[in-house]
């Protein structure tokens, strides 16, 4: 199998980071720790020191709690309206008529989280593999410093159904033979073996479990399309399902999303909430081993 087609390489990005079309941003957040007993699972921080301390020249910052997400909610992350994306986006530059790629530091899920945002409202991103990290391994440009940002746009969304759903369309689902339900945090906390900082232990009933820690390499690049597809298939992930995806905080499920979509699946859908909603809502049923 070839190249995934949403997927840009650092050799590919070198090659064009001087074109005028390009729109480049990174897409860092940080989960940090809380004290115990806290009401939230951790604290979002946005990742502007980091892209502060080292960029890809010319990149500008995206901060997904910030402009990016629905503050009247008390999840983190979640979706906000359409307007406040097409206003948000329109500020950093972003239109159809760009070539957009995204990345992040650490793991490139906060990246694959925008390109799934994106992608419901029409516009299609790249997202670079294996991300500032293999940029700055292989010794490429850096350059510090606050964003310069790119001229505003006027950005117009042509919204795409269905990619995000809610607790009650994953409740609606359970036990449906046309879908499969699929859990992208680790085995420990899908089997419900350690204490999970999201709330009760456990998974939505009937859910496989497909880690993305496992379909990452540690060059923090994507696995193979082969690789992605034999994980999938061995969890009962087939192109003639429905597939639902979930973790924590609808971030992490986006790195199965990206490879399930490059796979060519075409029925996908985020439960956005995930975890840090279901396991904290004693109405819904939860499993363990």
């Amino acid at each position: 199998m070839s190249q995934p087609a949403a997927l840009i390489t650092t050799v590919q990005l070198a090659a064009v980071l001087s074109d005028p079309n390009l729109r480049l941003y990174d897409c860092t957040t940080y989960n940090e720790p809380v004290p115990p007993g806290s009401d939230v699972p951790y604290r979002a921080v946005p990742g502007d020191k980091t892209f502060a301390a080292g960029h890809i020249p010319g990149a500008d910052f995206l901060d997904l709690q910030g402009e990016f997400s629905d503050a009247s909610s008390q999840h983190f992350y979640m979706m906000p309206d359409v307007a406040q994306l097409e206003a948000a986006f329109g500020r950093h530059g972003i239109d159809a008529s760009k070539t957009i790629v995204l990345y992040s530091i650490g793991t490139m899920m906060w990246a694959t989280r925008f390109w799934w945002m994106l992608r419901a409202l029409g516009i299609d991103a790249l997202v670079l593999d294996g991300g500032f990290d293999k940029w700055k391994e292989e010794g490429r440009p850096v350059e510090t410093g606050a964003p310069k940002g790119y001229p505003a746009t006027t950005f117009k969304a042509t919204p795409r159904a269905g990619l995000f759903i809610d607790k009650t369309t994953v409740l609606a689902r359970i036990g449906d033979p046309a879908t499969v339900i699929v859990n992208a945090l680790g085995p420990q906390f899908h089997r419900g073996l350690e204490p999970s900082r999201y709330g009760r232990p456990g998974r939505v009933p009937g859910s496989v479990n497909v880690p993305a820690a496992t379909l990452v390499n540690a060059d923090k690049t994507l696995t193979t399309l082969a690789d992605a597809e034999a994980k999938f298939a061995a969890q009962g992930v087939t192109r003639d399902k429905s597939v639902i995806c979930y973790c924590g905080g609808g971030i992490s499920a986006t790195i199965d999303l990206f490879l399930l979509a490059q796979l060519g699946f075409h029925e996908l859908t985020l439960y956005d909430a995930s975890m840090g909603e279901w396991a904290r809502d004693p109405t819904l049923p939860i499993e363990t081993d």
